[in-house]
């Protein structure tokens, strides 16, 4: 009985410290709303500690490419002065889209926890290819864990927050 109670308590301080994480990843992406940005954010983890995170910031760089993933990444990446991030996980608050998917799957992530699904991006305005991670983890051949929709409801709102805004605008 012992034993069950010991994983059960990993498995609780496993969730918690998921949320954790997660929650860094959806202030990020309040960060960048109230910076005149779109409702993403990123986190990424290695090993149990947090490497960086990042929002999106398309429209301040002017850059199509700037996704909270991306950014984040490329934080990652000049961090720990390696392109090959095997050992990481990314906490994202929308599904990464495509492009995003890829550049997780190019610096070797080995898992992706998102929240929101890019159907929920594309019903809010964002120009999305509506192709999911899963899809393209089959099409792929991939091995990349894939954790997702957790704490939906938590970066769903963030949609809310951002649409409720009077400047805002998508891509």
């Amino acid at each position: 009985m012992v034993c069950g109670d010991l994983e059960n308590n990993l498995d609780k301080m496993r969730l918690w410290n998921m949320e954790k994480y997660m929650r860094l990843a959806i202030e990020e992406a309040k960060k960048g709303i109230e910076e005149g940005q779109t409702p993403f954010g990123a986190c990424i983890v290695k090993g149990g500690q947090v490497i960086c995170c990042s929002h999106n910031t398309v429209w301040k760089d002017m850059d199509i490419t700037a996704h909270a993933e991306i950014n984040v990444l490329r934080k990652a990446c000049k961090k720990l002065n390696t392109i090959d991030l095997s050992e990481c996980e990314i906490y994202s608050t929308c599904e990464p889209c495509p492009m995003c998917f890829s550049a997780c799957h190019w610096a070797r992530i080995s898992k992706i926890i998102h929240g929101a699904r890019i159907e929920d991006a594309k019903q809010v305005g964002f120009n999305e290819i509506k192709i999911s991670n899963e899809l393209m983890k089959k099409l792929g051949g991939l091995k990349t864990e894939i954790i997702a929709d957790f704490m939906r409801e938590e970066c769903l709102e963030l949609f809310n927050l951002w649409s409720n805004k009077e400047d805002k605008k998508s891509y």
